[in-house]
């Protein structure tokens, strides 16, 4: 079966691991992780990266010698016009009407503000923005987005930087078979390989991380098992998982079977 790419409002991409820039323990173990994930998208912050400013100029230097696409994010926005602000400043500063927006409805696990979200997406949409949202897992929230027309959803796996993979895989299989024109990448708390390929597994387009790989010991090393993982997720995927059994079935069956294939007891 031939695989059709990820789409992000119409860019096609080979690669369905998104990867952020920070948090690496050095500038150039980032260039080499990012590198290793095969990622053709990589996230940024405006405080970090402004080119303008000269605040990283060797930082900034580096993220666009990689030749990737600029994702740049509202992370530590509270409110719908500090997103917005930022949103704007980023597409001057960037070159890009991409924008993963974030909005912190809590400061304790830094869950997403759902309806700061849903008015602050509705507005950067009006402004010609292309939307990512980064948003909790909830189906009425989703369908609010796509409904203001956002081609892709970003629902969390946990809270961002915990690690703990997918806590509630039955609310994003229902957000994924609710909306399966929306291309939809999980967002946050993916901690190891196996969480990546547990949601590709249930259909999931693709995946953004950052700590899981820039605090692993081996950066580089665990860029390159996300990107594996990522891969075989997709595959399981498009082959179709066999149906689960509520009781245990012979994997080789003697009815109907010639004699020599019998095992006699």
């Amino acid at each position: 079966m031939t695989d059709c790419k990820l789409n992000i409002y119409g860019t096609e991409l080979d690669s369905r691991l998104l990867i952020g820039s920070a948090l690496y323990p050095s500038p150039q173990i980032m260039r080499d992780s990012i590198q290793a994930s095969n990622s053709q998208v990589v996230t940024l912050s405006l405080s970090r990266q402004n080119p303008q400013a000269n605040g990283g100029s060797d930082f900034w230097q580096m993220i666009q010698s990689l030749g990737l696409h600029l994702l740049p994010n509202t992370a530590g926005c509270h409110s719908s016009q500090e997103a917005i602000n930022m949103a704007q400043m980023s597409r001057e500063l960037f070159q890009t009407d991409w924008i993963k927006l974030e909005l912190v409805g809590d400061d304790y696990n830094l869950q997403p503000d759902p309806i700061e979200l849903v008015k602050t997406t509705e507005a950067l949409l009006k402004d010609g923005f292309k939307v990512l949202p980064y948003c909790t897992d909830d189906l009425v929230i989703a369908r609010h987005l796509v409904e203001l027309g956002c081609k892709v959803i970003m629902p969390w796996g946990s809270p961002i930087g915990t690690g703990k993979g997918l806590l509630n895989p039955y609310a994003l299989q229902a957000i994924r078979d609710r909306f399966p024109e929306v291309t939809l990448i999980v967002d946050s708390g993916i901690g190891k390989p196996s969480h990546a390929l547990q949601a590709m597994e249930m259909g999931v387009d693709a995946i953004l991380l950052n700590t899981a790989v820039a605090k692993s010991h081996n950066p580089v090393m665990m860029a390159q098992a996300f990107a594996q993982s990522i891969q075989a997720g997709r595959l399981a995927y498009q082959a179709g998982l066999m149906t689960e059994q509520h009781q245990a079935n012979p994997s080789t069956p003697t009815l109907d079977q010639p004699f020599w294939h019998q095992v006699n007891y």
